[in-house]
């Protein structure tokens, strides 16, 4: 299964998988009955989650609403730490997650909007690095996996700043390939798909993040903090829920003087 999965992803063009991946998860799932794990956004159990990745991480893939780690991650920190269920705030989504979409969009109506260069799940077609949207419009921004693949993610990050309302926050995460470089590595240099993948984890990524993340974020105006919610939870809802151990929650914020 592992193999399947990661020959998929290799193979398969996102904009196409992202089409037709959920039908094809949820039929893999009639062979995952089981009630070891749960997701926390669709409410599904099952014995373990699908392999997903490149390399194929074991129990990460929910068959029922394609959510992995991360996602659930982020749902229980928008649960526990925001108000973002409790009010309907005018929330920019750029790449949406499968996972994410409908849910969003029946609690957020027309104050929700999705974005990306690419992806038939978004509303508008846009390059993060120049968006076309005004000023100070938005109260939420998400922005997940998705600055490791842009050419100048600093530009991206000051244009996520621009559009979130003095006061607004975000989540904004990437992907870790651990032990982190202190420093962020960068070489426009490599351009061909194995010398990507051997440099920075994947071969449609252009930078490998590393322990100055935060910073950067920092850099472009944000108040910026790394919150390592699975540190504090106990052993056995982080595997319930499958959530990533070694990944914290980078969490943004827009001074509210501007």
């Amino acid at each position: 299964m592992k193999f399947l999965i990661s020959w998929v992803l290799r193979t398969v063009p996102r904009k196409y998988l992202q089409r037709v991946a959920h039908w094809g998860a949820r039929l893999l799932g009639v062979f995952y009955v089981g009630n070891r794990v749960v997701c926390n956004i669709c409410g599904r159990h099952y014995r373990k989650f699908l392999p997903y990745g490149r390399k194929g991480r074991s129990n990460a893939l929910c068959p029922g609403c394609l959510s992995l780690e991360r996602h659930r991650l982020i749902w229980l920190f928008l649960q526990q730490r925001t108000d973002f269920f409790q009010k309907r705030h005018k929330t920019l989504h750029i790449a949406p997650e499968y996972c994410f979409l409908p849910r969003f969009r029946k609690l957020l109506g027309s104050n929700y909007v999705t974005a990306d260069l690419e992806s038939p799940l978004a509303q508008i077609k846009l390059d993060v690095m120049n968006m076309p949207l005004p000023d100070n419009s938005f109260e939420v921004v998400f922005c997940n996996h998705v600055l490791e693949h842009v050419a100048d993610d600093r530009q991206a990050m000051r244009e996520l700043y621009r559009v979130l309302k003095p006061g607004g926050w975000g989540i904004l995460q990437i992907p870790l390939f651990h032990p982190l470089p202190d420093t962020t590595y960068e070489d426009p240099t490599i351009t061909d798909a194995a010398g990507r993948e051997r440099a920075f984890g994947q071969d449609d990524h252009v930078r490998l993040y590393g322990k100055d993340y935060t910073q950067r974020l920092q850099e472009a105006g944000f108040q910026a903090q790394e919150v390592w919610l699975t540190r504090e939870l106990g052993a056995a809802e982080v595997a319930r829920y499958a959530l990533p151990q070694d990944e914290p929650v980078f969490f943004v914020r827009k001074p509210a003087a501007g």
